[in-house]
């Protein structure tokens, strides 16, 4: 793309995964990376020396010199660090939650809607193959199964470890709520809920029971103590059992015929999800462009709102059954 062409983009918060967003987005044709700004300086030198990028000392000189930002920080400050941007006119994708409560993640989205910029959120498994095939064979749903198992995560000097400043629910479970929400498509009738926290002070471990009006029933397990690593999505459908694995991109398809079951083992092209989200982000801001009314992303506000607020009613639930039973913590 010509370079005059190519959509102007800052990287807010180069952490674990802010990083990634400004190497990927150094590596597009669509996007000319103005620069990066962090509150810890050393962290933004050394991610501007990694991939030679402009080093801002504050966010207003970044956002004044971009079209479109990454705010990939804590999401404690998500609110605090989007309004301004939505408000200057820019374009945001903000990473997952889109807030630390849905009362903030409300308000981001009238500052969106009010500007009329693009806004997205990054639930990244959208992006994976293994969700583009549950989508193009979701068939007739009865029955999802979810487990999102992960290690606690590393200490950081001064801040939380990753993740840890909300829920587990907030923090990985959020990802598949998201994808339940879009592959079910129909409103929760129920939901029960039970979650612990052992090693952070919000939940560490999580499941969630959910039934929808349409009769689906989804079951999901999330868990930041793991030993073990896992992110495995299965579906149950009237004809056909589908087991996806996230992580290796592998799964199986057990399907019913008149001769009985047949077993198909499933190989999904590999894809960089996080940098096909990006290229949607930076689609979604040229079709903008030309047509002169806001275009949509493929997880748009909207959609991360819908399950932040999914996730703040299990997390509410949740504590209100464990002040109810807390006399056991005694026993």
């Amino acid at each position: 793309m010509p370079a005059l062409d190519r959509i102007k983009v800052g990287v807010v918060g180069v952490g674990a995964l802010g990083r990634h967003h400004a190497r990927l987005y150094n590596q597009s044709e669509n996007a000319d990376v103005v620069g990066i700004f962090d509150t810890n300086p050393e962290t933004a030198q050394n991610v501007a020396s990694d991939f030679g990028l402009k080093f801002y000392a504050n966010l207003p000189s970044l956002a004044a010199d971009c079209e479109a930002l990454t705010v990939a920080v804590p999401a404690t400050f998500h609110m605090q660090t989007s309004i301004p941007l939505l408000e200057a006119g820019k374009h945001i994708l903000v990473e997952k939650p889109l807030a630390a409560t849905a009362e903030e993640g409300r308000t981001m989205l009238e500052a969106a809607e009010k500007h009329k910029v693009v806004f997205g959120v990054g639930h990244v498994e959208r992006f994976n193959p293994a969700m583009d095939y549950l989508v193009a064979h979701k068939g007739n749903t009865c029955f999802v199964e979810v487990h999102r198992l992960a290690k606690y995560p590393p200490p950081r000097p001064g801040q939380f470890r990753r993740g840890t400043e909300v829920s587990v629910v907030h923090d990985l479970m959020i990802h598949d709520l998201d994808l339940i929400l879009c592959i079910v498509n129909a409103e929760i009738e129920r939901f029960d809920a039970v979650g612990t926290a052992v090693l952070s002070s919000s939940e560490d471990i999580v499941n969630v029971r959910i039934k929808f009006k349409n009769g689906v029933c989804a079951n999901l397990t999330a868990s930041r103590i793991s030993e073990d690593v896992q992110r495995r999505f299965r579906v149950f459908q009237d004809n056909a059992f589908i087991s996806m694995d996230y992580g290796t991109n592998s799964g199986v398809v057990i399907r019913k015929n008149k001769l009985g079951l047949v077993r198909k083992d499933v190989s999904l092209d590999p894809k960089n999800a996080l940098a096909a989200e990006l290229e949607d982000f930076l689609a979604a801001i040229r079709a903008t462009r030309t047509g002169g009314q806001v275009v949509f992303p493929k997880v748009s506000g909207a959609d991360g709102l819908r399950a932040l607020e999914l996730a703040e009613a299990i997390v509410n639930e949740i504590r209100r059954y464990n002040r109810q039973y807390a006399h056991f913590k005694a026993l």
